[in-house]
């Protein structure tokens, strides 16, 4: 009798313990891991069509963009420099450069007051996406952002600076590349209506 209850017993027991030897599948999906975080940054594909209403002097003397392919932070398509449709004010920053962060919250105001006229492109260089999406969330910011992992964009600028501020014009030519310091709203706007002829 004591044999014959062990024997019902043990299956039971190994049961309770999860110590079955089936090979069950788990019922259900298997537990997500970390979701990953929706991008803070638009969508780059509208980079290479001209703005609406773009409005910047053209025939102007300048250095072309460079011919450099950069992925987008939302993903897609890398989108070459060169194809970028002016006008446009590309900000160069990373989330580790103090001065870069003061002045991202003015250069979304910039793209909010755009209306069209011109576009506000960033370039996230030497930077982790971690802390690029942080800052992003932080300072709302909401413009299309290009990922240069290194420097390259920099390099083929002949710039070595954060933050740096590059102004096209309509025909995709550099009018104006600042590296001054964190710039604010006035001076922005300052930069725009001198290179590319738009008053905010």
């Amino acid at each position: 009798m004591t044999r014959r209850l062990a024997y019902l017993l043990v299956p039971l027991l190994l049961a309770v313990a999860g110590c079955t030897g089936g090979t069950e599948e788990p019922a259900g999906p298997a537990p997500a891991t970390r979701a990953e975080r929706p991008s803070p940054f638009a969508d780059c594909a509208p980079l290479t069509a001209a703005p609406p209403s773009g409005t910047a002097p053209s025939g102007a003397p300048g250095d072309p963009l460079p011919d450099l392919a950069l992925s987008c932070f939302t993903g897609g398509a890398p989108v070459n420099v060169r194809d970028i449709k002016g006008p446009a004010v590309i900000n160069v920053w990373a989330s580790w450069c103090p001065p870069c962060r003061k002045e991202l919250p003015a250069f979304q105001r910039l793209s909010e007051r755009a209306g069209g006229r011109f576009q506000v492109i960033g370039v996230n260089s030497r930077d982790s996406r971690g802390g690029a999406q942080s800052i992003g969330e932080d300072f709302g910011v909401r413009f299309p952002m290009l990922v240069d992992q290194g420097d390259a964009f920099e390099r083929a600028l002949g710039r070595n600076a954060f933050p740096l501020t590059v102004l096209v014009d309509a025909d995709g030519r550099i009018r104006h590349t600042d590296s001054t310091g964190a710039l604010d709203d006035a001076r922005l706007a300052e930069l725009v209506r001198t290179h590319l002829g738009v008053r905010l």
